[in-house]
């Protein structure tokens, strides 16, 4: 049972304070995840629909009882608890064990005492025994990457935020537990404790956790890959032509994307087609802008380079970095009117919504996360020199 997993402890006061069902895209229907103008969302809950359901259909195939015991709908809601509400940290070791430094201490006293060896001796074993435990708890995890994940009732139920958090979780290693502490400068009596997931953009928040972060620092916007661009208009917006050997050349090289959708067995995955990513904090990948200045390239700066696109790596003349940059700016700008609704109208909306009663959750976070992306878009183009 679950109380005997947790060690005796009676959890089903935690379990009964979950939520009976989550609004997460997964359980939205197809015409409101096209509502929220995103091709890379859509990918991504695909994929996590089927991946769900062929691990459902494995346990099921592997035990006949478990259907019988575990519907589908149920497992995707553990799954959904799990997902939402398990951290992990820095530390992936063990707690604090005191019976080898115990056991130590004691052999080190019997082995001085009973005159069996030198105290430099017993020192070296005892350093040895610590040098263990001390790489057992703090090295090796770092070295294989080892990553644990726990959930832990009631710090569980601290909500998230980007940048500013009043909290902080940690494993105390000595207690073998984890605590939840207020930040400096503290939090003011009846406001709510944010802390931090992590670096997550609204893709992770909205698909995993039913929420939107506005002006989220860690949001990101995927592109279609270069080679769904739009190359005639890139043409006309930097008054030069896409000379033969380029295109080959940048998809050799592995920049034109994906011409094929390689879906996988990552759920995190919802770039999965290559696309170019858009970040608040870097803006437009420099790979990105590497691959512009040769696709836009003059025939004498293309053999200036050997036709080589490493050479591309910075930059190679004013006039090809203006190029670069004002294709870059004219795919973004293309991203954002393909749009069937404007940054103004879903403004409208959300004003509209907030005004009326008996509007779907749904609709709201559809609005609010195209919104969001929209004034990634926007601000990208407007800081790209």
């Amino acid at each position: 049972s679950v109380n005997q997993l947790a060690g005796g402890v009676n959890m089903k006061p935690w379990i009964d304070s979950l939520p009976r069902a989550y609004d997460t895209p997964f359980h939205w229907s197809e015409s409101s995840l096209d509502e929220l103008q995103y091709r890379p969302m859509i990918e991504a809950v695909t994929l996590q629909k089927r991946v769900l359901r062929k691990q459902y259909d494995d346990l099921v195939a592997a035990s006949k009882e478990f259907s019988s015991r575990i519907s589908y709908d149920d497992f995707v809601w553990g799954c959904e608890s799990a997902r939402s509400r398990a951290f992990s940290g820095a530390y992936s070791g063990s707690a604090f064990n005191p019976i080898p430094y115990a056991t130590v201490t004691a052999l080190v006293a019997v082995y001085i005492g009973l005159g069996i060896g030198t105290v430099e001796q017993a020192a070296n074993g005892a350093a040895l025994v610590v040098c263990g435990s001390i790489l057992k708890d703090f090295v090796f995890p770092k070295l294989v990457k080892a990553q644990k994940y726990v959930i832990c009732p009631l710090i569980d139920m601290a909500n998230h935020v980007g940048v500013g958090s009043t909290g902080n979780v940690a494993f105390e290693y000595f207690s073998d537990g984890f605590s939840l502490s207020v930040l400096d400068p503290g939090v003011q009596q009846g406001k709510e404790m944010f802390i931090s997931y992590g670096p997550r953009n609204n893709d992770q928040l909205l698909q995993y956790y039913g929420f939107v972060e506005q002006n989220n620092a860690h949001d990101v916007y995927i592109l279609p890959p270069i080679r769904e661009w739009n190359i005639e208009a890139l043409e006309q917006a930097c008054g030069r032509k896409v000379g033969s050997g380029r295109l080959e050349k940048l998809d050799r090289a592995g920049l034109l994307g994906f011409a094929t959708n390689y879906l996988n067995t990552n759920t995190e995955a919802a770039n999965s087609i290559g696309g170019v990513v858009l970040t608040r904090t870097t803006g437009i990948d420099p790979a990105v802008i590497q691959a512009l200045r040769a696709l836009m390239s003059s025939d004498d700066e293309w053999e200036d380079s050997g036709e080589a696109i490493g050479n591309f790596a910075a930059e190679v003349s004013p006039a090809n970095e203006r190029a670069a940059r004002t294709a870059a700016r004219r795919a973004l700008e293309i991203e954002l009117e393909s749009k069937a609704t404007t940054i103004e109208e879903d403004e409208n909306l959300l004003k509209m919504y907030k005004e009326s009663e008996g509007i779907d959750n749904e609709q709201v976070l559809a609005v609010l996360f195209r919104l969001e992306k929209k004034k990634l878009l926007k601000e990208a183009i407007r800081n790209i020199a």
